[in-house]
């Protein structure tokens, strides 16, 4: 989405990018050295190289980090504007690009996006699943418009639309001994194999900073980055794991499963985070899908019982 004067920028940004001029002419549909010359051209004019070149292919100069900043923010504004103009047709074309937690991808995001497209339909979308770090990073390089992430650290950068309380819950084979119960505390899990997700899981966090002062230890037998493989292993054996709630709805309707909330004495919570990159204006489609996703969060709060309070490193705006 460019004007035709503005060109140039997205050639620079897409060289940027892949840190090569071959591969970007080859995406970009012109010859290396046309793109080349424009990149050149561009170099003239500002009177500073803006890319390195090496035997491994470019890398941006002090001068070019701050080129790249300003094209992505420009880039940014234009989409607000193409938003504006499409907010005259009723919202008849668009795009929003969300990046959000594993955890909550399948269970809440791709209803929410079918439910969107529902009503408009020519409104594209660009999913990125990720960590909370990756995700607040695409914020500030205006690759993402707004994110939906869990537990994210503290960051200046990163405006909450809305955060609400997520609790975590253990989920097992449906005969698994602790499906017995009704709540379960960390250390009666800690008699079993527990198969976990990796340390860049907001979930995992929490687990190991409740057990680090405790005497329980988790037996972790199998660590993975897909909460669909860890689903999988712990509907085939004898493993369990642990998830926040809104992420386990589709297990909580699999009868192959048993969910169980970890009990409020441990303390399990964290923030569920909807928010963009402060100071910047979201463009229309962006706007108008997080103000429904975040309708559809309130109504989705999960609670610690009286006393408890969410993690210590939670945003300071978290309001369970």
């Amino acid at each position: 989405m460019a004007l035709r004067n503005q060109r140039i920028w997205r050639y620079i940004d897409e060289v940027a990018r892949v840190g090569s001029v071959r591969q970007a002419a080859e995406r970009l549909n012109l010859t290396p050295s046309a793109l080349l010359r424009r990149i050149q051209d561009v170099e003239h004019d500002l009177d500073a190289a803006i890319f390195e070149r090496h035997t491994s292919g470019m890398r941006l100069t002090a001068a070019g980090e701050v080129l790249i900043r300003w094209i992505r923010s420009q880039s940014a504004e234009l989409r607000r504007v193409y938003s504006q103009i499409e907010e005259l047709t009723n919202l008849q074309r668009g795009e929003v690009r969300i990046a959000c937690s594993q955890a909550v991808a399948r269970s809440f995001v791709i209803g929410e996006v079918v439910d969107f497209r529902k009503r408009h339909p020519k409104v594209q979308f660009k999913i990125t699943v990720t960590d909370h770090n990756t995700a607040l990073q695409s914020l500030i390089e205006y690759d993402t418009d707004i994110v939906l992430i869990f537990r994210p650290l503290r960051s200046a950068e990163l405006h909450s639309i809305l955060s609400v309380g997520q609790g975590l819950v253990a989920v097992m084979a449906a005969d698994h001994p602790l499906a017995a119960f009704e709540t379960v505390r960390l250390r009666q899990c800690a008699e079993y194999e527990v198969a976990l997700p990796d340390s860049h899981f907001g979930g995992r966090e929490i687990i190991e900073d409740r057990l680090a002062a405790s005497s329980a230890k988790l037996n972790v037998t199998v660590e993975a980055n897909s909460f669909e493989l860890l689903g999988e292993l712990v509907a085939r054996t004898d493993l369990l794991t642990f998830q926040i709630e809104i992420g386990a709805a589709n297990w909580q309707s699999d009868p192959r499963f048993a969910v169980r909330r970890v009990s409020d004495l441990d303390r399990t919570y964290g923030p569920l985070v909807l928010g963009h990159l402060k100071g910047r204006p979201l463009p229309l489609a962006a706007a108008k899908f997080a103000e429904q996703m975040a309708r559809r969060l309130d109504s989705l709060r999960t609670l610690p019982m009286p006393g408890d309070q969410p993690p210590d490193h939670a945003l300071d705006d978290f309001h369970p």
